[in-house]
């Protein structure tokens, strides 16, 4: 097992996402050492008290002007700093879409392997670790095995199940020698999206739609459906390439990843490309008028029908069932 495992995560206004969580303590259950993790930017020493609730021994906090918005390339050095400081043999990234920019710049600085979007990870041989991975468009499942003297991983979202430690975690102090001309790429505005108010790769229950949902003004239908299930709303790729929805709905190969327990495609025919995203849902339920269409080989459940008619109809027994609850 590891001596020591770094854990690499984002926080905005203090609150963190939960897949640090998950990262934490994946990482305590299989480190013989110490765990820390490495946070940056304003609001980042509002963090320790959590990340030590569920895993954290120490963590590191980066709260430097030059840390105020995300830079790949200046974040990146500062990883590699802190590595080597600790002398962390693995390093845990999100499989975020900032995991997924950060981890393999990281990878490149440290001349480490990388292994990304792991849905299982356990001990090896000495302090080696052992990654499973999908691959081939969820086709296949990789077990991957690290040669580097650090071995990078990144973790797909709601996939590690969360314990809580009681650990009061401990402030490191790493010195960062970092300059702003460093930072040659940062992020300069953020546009926070309407109507998005549960995060995607997070979300256990997900209401997503395809084609059949004819326009973006049916998209009102799914709104309903989710709002009763507590649930985020997503989309195939060519309904955010048209435009019906914002391209963060984008769930599939090319968009975000997902593992919700309960995923409704809803109108989506079940392109590979789409099901390569949803292959970590524990329950697929499928709606469409065509009962040929592929997402109903990968559906656990499916209703051919005219999801105009069916959703409505469904929307309504939910919204009757909590009422009796």
């Amino acid at each position: 097992m590891p001596s020591k495992i770094l854990v690499v995560l984002e926080q905005h206004e203090g609150k963190v996402r939960r897949v640090a969580l998950e990262m934490l303590s994946l990482a305590q259950k299989l480190s013989g050492g110490a765990v820390t993790a490495l946070t940056f930017g304003p609001d980042a020493d509002q963090t320790p008290e959590i990340l030590g609730r569920y895993g954290a021994d120490q963590v590191v906090i980066l709260t430097d002007p030059v840390f105020e918005q995300y830079s790949s390339d200046g974040y990146a050095e500062a990883v590699r700093q802190v590595q080597s400081t600790i002398e962390a043999s693995a390093v845990f990234f999100p499989a975020t879409a900032w995991g997924k920019d950060l981890a393999p710049r990281v990878a490149g600085l440290l001349d480490a392997g990388l292994a990304t979007d792991c849905t299982a990870i356990d001990n090896g041989e000495g302090d080696r670790l052992v990654a499973i991975r999908p691959v081939y468009a969820g086709k296949a499942i990789a077990t991957v095995h690290i040669d580097s003297p650090v071995q990078l991983f990144s973790i797909r979202p709601n996939i590690q199940p969360v314990v809580e430690s009681q650990r009061a975690a401990q402030l490191l102090s790493v010195p960062v020698n970092l300059l702003a001309e460093q930072c040659r790429a940062k992020v300069v505005e953020e546009r926070a999206q309407g109507g998005e108010t549960v995060e995607l790769t997070e979300a256990e229950i997900i209401v997503s739609g395809g084609r059949g949902m004819k326009g973006p003004e049916n998209f009102k239908l799914l709104d309903a459906l989710a709002a009763e299930l507590g649930a985020a709303v997503g989309s195939s790729r060519p309904v955010a390439d048209e435009g019906w929805v914002p391209h963060s709905y984008h769930i599939g190969q090319t968009g975000k990843v997902v593992s919700p327990n309960v995923y409704f495609a809803i109108g989506i025919s079940g392109a590979i490309q789409h099901l390569a995203g949803i292959s970590g849902s524990k329950y697929i339920v499928a709606i469409n008028s065509d009962a040929e269409a592929p997402i109903f080989k990968a559906a656990n459940y499916g209703i051919v029908g005219n999801l105009f008619e069916v959703l409505p109809a469904l929307t309504e027994e939910v919204r009757k069932l909590k009422a009796e609850q």
